[in-house]
């Protein structure tokens, strides 16, 4: 089997940009998610405030449940 320099140069170069795409890539993925999770903590933090109990009825003396 006989391989060219220009064609194995030319695949390394190829196999080292998709790996720098993949990386960028990720980069921007793990940074909007950590975005989602910070506003998901801001938005379970505002909606878990103490919330009395229901003091009369079968409904609500146990469990707060907020829909």
């Amino acid at each position: 089997m006989d391989v060219s320099p220009a064609a194995l140069v030319d695949a390394v170069v190829q196999t080292r940009s998709d790996q720098v795409d993949q990386q960028v890539q990720i980069r921007v993925m793990k940074k909007a998610m950590d975005a989602q999770a910070s506003t998901a903590a801001a938005l379970l933090n505002s909606v878990t405030a103490s919330l009395p109990l229901a003091t009369e009825g079968a409904l609500g003396t146990q469990v707060n449940a907020l829909v």
